[in-house]
C-alpha cells in the first residue's frame, strides 16, 4: 500500500466534502433558526484537517493501486461519519452524545436512515436538510463521484476506487472510461431526484419537504423531516410516487443508462435480476395486502395502500414509514424484514445482499438437488443467457458464508450487553441491510440504545454498505503482504 497517496487522497476528498456542510448552514441563516454556527464550525474542522493532510503530499501523484483504493474507501466511509458527526454533536438543540451523533452520521452516509432523534418536527430546517443531503451524497457514493472529479484535479486511479465501491457480483463499466461512467451515473441520479422532488411538489408537499424527501428517497435512505416519516401526509398519491422511485432506484444504475441510451425497455424486459426484483415484490405485495385485509387489521383501501408501501420501502431498504408496520399481526414484521435481507438490484443505491446474489444462491442451490438425482450431469448456473463463471458462484457463497457468520456474531454480542433477542435481531439485520426501522425497542428509533450498542451497529451500516468484503480484506495478512 502507498501510504502518502493514500493519506493524499483522503485528505483531498475529505476538503471536498467540507463544502457540504455550507450548505444547511446557509440554508439555517436564510431560516435564522440558530443551527448556522454548528455548521461552520464543522466546515472548518473538517476542510483544516483535510487541507492539512492533503497539502503537504500535493506532490506525490503516484497512480492508485488496487490495494490503495480499498483502504481509501474503508477509510473515507468511517472517517465521513466521524467529521459528519461535528455538526450535530455540536448543536445544542440536539443534545445528542457522541456515539449518538456518530450514529445519526454513519446511518445518513450509509444510507441506513436509522435514527436516534426524537422530535423532528420541532428540530431547526438546517438540521433536517443536513440529513437528508448525507443520505443523498451517500446513495450514489461519495467515492463514485470523486472518480469522476479526481482526474480533473490530477489524481489517477478511479478504475481501483470504482471497483473497491461499486456494489454486487456485476461491476462492469458502462462507458470505456471509468471517469464517464461514474459522470453518467450521477447524471441519472441527479435526473431522478428532480423528477422525484417535483412529483412530492406538486402532489402537495411543501417546496423544503419535497426537496429533502427526494433526497432520500433515490437514495434508498428513509430519513424523513417529520417523524410520522411519509404518514405525516395522509396521502395516497404521496405514497405511490414514494414507491415508484423507491422502485426505480432500487433497479441497477446501468439498466436505466441503457435505457435511456437506447430509448428502449427491452434492457429491463431483459434482464433476469430485474425480473426477480419485481416478482418478488409483486408476490409479498400480494400476502402482505391480502394478510392485512384478512385479518381485519385495516379496510381494503387502507391494507392495499399500506401494504403496497411498506413491502417496496422496507424490500428496497428503503425504511420509509406509514404505519408502525412493527405492530402488525402474524408473520408480517418478520416477512417484510427477512425482504430486506433480499434488498435491492446490484448496481442499485439499495441495500441487502442483493437480489442478484439471492438469484445465484438459489440456482446453485437447485443445481445442486439436481446433481444428486444425476451426479454426472454438466449443469451450468445461468442468469438469462449467460453462463456464471465458476469464481462468481463461489464468491457469492463466501459472501453469504461471511455475512451470516457476522450477523450471528453481532446478535449475540448484543444479547451480551443487555439487549432483547427481538431488538437484537431486527437492530442487525436493519443496519447490516441498510434498511433503518426495525422490531422491538427500535421499531421507531433507536434512542434507548447504550453507546456500545449504538458503535456495534455502526460498525454492522460500514458493513453492509461496503458489502462485507470491501472492509474484511483489510483484515487479511495477504493484503498488507507486499
Amino acid at each position: 500500500m502507498q501510504f502518502l497517496v493514500v493519506t493524499r487522497v483522503l485528505g483531498l476528498l475529505l476538503s471536498i466534502f467540507s463544502v457540504t456542510m455550507l450548505i444547511p448552514g446557509l440554508v439555517s441563516l436564510y431560516y435564522a433558526d440558530g443551527s448556522a454556527k454548528s455548521f461552520f464550525i464543522g466546515f472548518a474542522v473538517t476542510l483544516l484537517i483535510g487541507l492539512a493532510t492533503f497539502l503537504p503530499l500535493r506532490d506525490h501523484q503516484l497512480p492508485l493501486k488496487l490495494r490503495d483504493g480499498f483502504v481509501i474507501v474503508v477509510m473515507f466511509w468511517a472517517v465521513l461519519g466521524l467529521f459528519g458527526a461535528i455538526p450535530l454533536y455540536i448543536d445544542e438543540k440536539l443534545n445528542l452524545t457522541i456515539a449518538q451523533s456518530v450514529f445519526e452520521s454513519m446511518s445518513g452516509f450509509t444510507t441506513t436512515g436509522a435514527t436516534v432523534i426524537v422530535g423532528l418536527d420541532s428540530l431547526p430546517q438546517g438540521i433536517l436538510l443536513y440529513r437528508q443531503l448525507v443520505q443523498w451524497l451517500g446513495g450514489m457514493g461519495i467515492i463514485v463521484l470523486a472518480v469522476a472529479i479526481l482526474p480533473l484535479l490530477g489524481i489517477s486511479g478511479g478504475m481501483q476506487l470504482f471497483r473497491a465501491e461499486t456494489p454486487g457480483p456485476q461491476k462492469e463499466k458502462m462507458t470505456p472510461r471509468v471517469a464517464d461512467t461514474a459522470t453518467k451515473l450521477w447524471y441519472i441520479y441527479l435526473g431522478l431526484t428532480v423528477a422525484c422532488g417535483i412529483a412530492y411538489w406538486v402532489a402537495g408537499m411543501s417546496l423544503f419537504d419535497a426537496i429533502g424527501h427526494s433526497f432520500s428517497t433515490v437514495a434508498i435512505g428513509g430519513f424523513s423531516t417529520h417523524d410520522a416519516s411519509i404518514g405525516y401526509y395522509q396521502s395516497n398519491t404521496i405514497e405511490m410516487i414514494a414507491v415508484v422511485f423507491m422502485l426505480i432506484s432500487g433497479v441497477n444504475f446501468a439498466l436505466h443508462y441503457l435505457a435511456f441510451r437506447s430509448r428502449s425497455v427491452a434492457s429491463y424486459v431483459e434482464d433476469a435480476e430485474f425480473k426477480v426484483y419485481i416478482s418478488l415484490l409483486l408476490v409479498l405485495s400480494v400476502i402482505t395486502v391480502s394478510y392485512l385485509y384478512m385479518t381485519d387489521t385495516a379496510d381494503f383501501n387502507e391494507s392495499f395502500f399500506s401494504g403496497i408501501f411498506q413491502v417496496v420501502s422496507i424490500a428496497t431498504t428503503t425504511g420509509f414509514t406509514t404505519a408502525e408496520y412493527f405492530n402488525w399481526p402474524g408473520f408480517l414484521p418478520v416477512l417484510l424484514l427477512f425482504a430486506s435481507f433480499v434488498g435491492g438490484c446490484a448496481g442499485s443505491t439499495g441495500g441487502g445482499m442483493k437480489v442478484i446474489r439471492v438469484l445465484l444462491l438459489f440456482k446453485q442451490g437447485w443445481r445442486e438437488l439436481i446433481r444428486m438425482v444425476h451426479p454426472r450431469a454438466v449443469l451450468p448456473v445461468k442468469v438469462g443467457q449467460k453462463i456464471m463463471p465458476p469464481k462468481v458462484i463461489d464468491a457469492v457463497w463466501g459472501f453469504f458464508a461471511a455475512y451470516v457468520i457476522i450477523l450471528a456474531m453481532m446478535l449475540l454480542v448484543l444479547m451480551a450487553t443487555g439487549m432483547d433477542q427481538a431488538t437484537a435481531f431486527s437492530s442487525v439485520v436493519a443496519c447490516l441491510n441498510n434498511l433503518g426501522p426495525g422490531l422491538g425497542e427500535v421499531g421507531a428509533n433507536y434512542s434507548s440504545l447504550t453507546g456500545v450498542q449504538l458503535g456495534l451497529l455502526c460498525a454492522a451500516m460500514l458493513l453492509g454498505r461496503l458489502e462485507i468484503f470491501t472492509f474484511l480484506v483489510l483484515l487479511t495478512p495477504a493484503f498488507w503482504r507486499k
